[in-house]
């Protein structure tokens, strides 16, 4: 039996998970400088360390109800792929260890670049936890070309 740690992070209600071996820090909110002719869901830059980290904001880039950000807000700081990134949600604040025979693949009815985002559906008793496919979200923009910041 495998298992996997994932921090748990929310929009709006529903609860995401991040694989822990790509997550840096969760921090709070700061306002990024704004890059010209950027994609929708790029917020900005901030600087995290003497690292330029992109932003961005995953209520966005799942066409969720948008929403103003602010010192609610969290920023996930995520190293992949040899790049720093910075992933804005509206709650982070724990850490699940999932069993992988509790993880299962993402419906049928997930079509499109959504699909790309998904790599199981974790289910834990009453809850349930759509895993990110980080290489989906960070190389995929919404017109299928590579985002900026990727």
């Amino acid at each position: 039996m495998t298992e996997r740690q994932y921090v748990i992070c929310k929009i709006n209600e529903e609860e995401y998970g991040i694989g822990i071996e790509y997550v840096k820090e969760i921090g709070e909110y700061q306002n990024p400088t704004r890059l010209p002719d950027a994609p929708n869901f790029v917020e900005g830059i901030i600087n995290v360390r003497g690292v330029i980290t992109p932003l961005i904001v995953l209520r966005k880039k799942f066409n969720k109800q948008n929403k103003e950000l602010g010192k609610s807000c969290r920023i996930i700081i995520i190293y992949f792929k040899g790049k720093q990134l910075g992933l804005i949600v509206d709650d982070a604040s724990q850490v699940l260890r999932i069993n992988e025979e509790d993880v299962m693949p993402p419906p049928h009815v997930v079509e499109g670049m959504e699909k790309q985002y998904v790599s199981g559906i974790a289910t834990l008793k009453e809850r349930m936890i759509i895993l990110l496919d980080l290489k989906g979200i960070l190389s995929m923009s919404k017109d299928n070309t590579q985002t900026q910041s990727a």
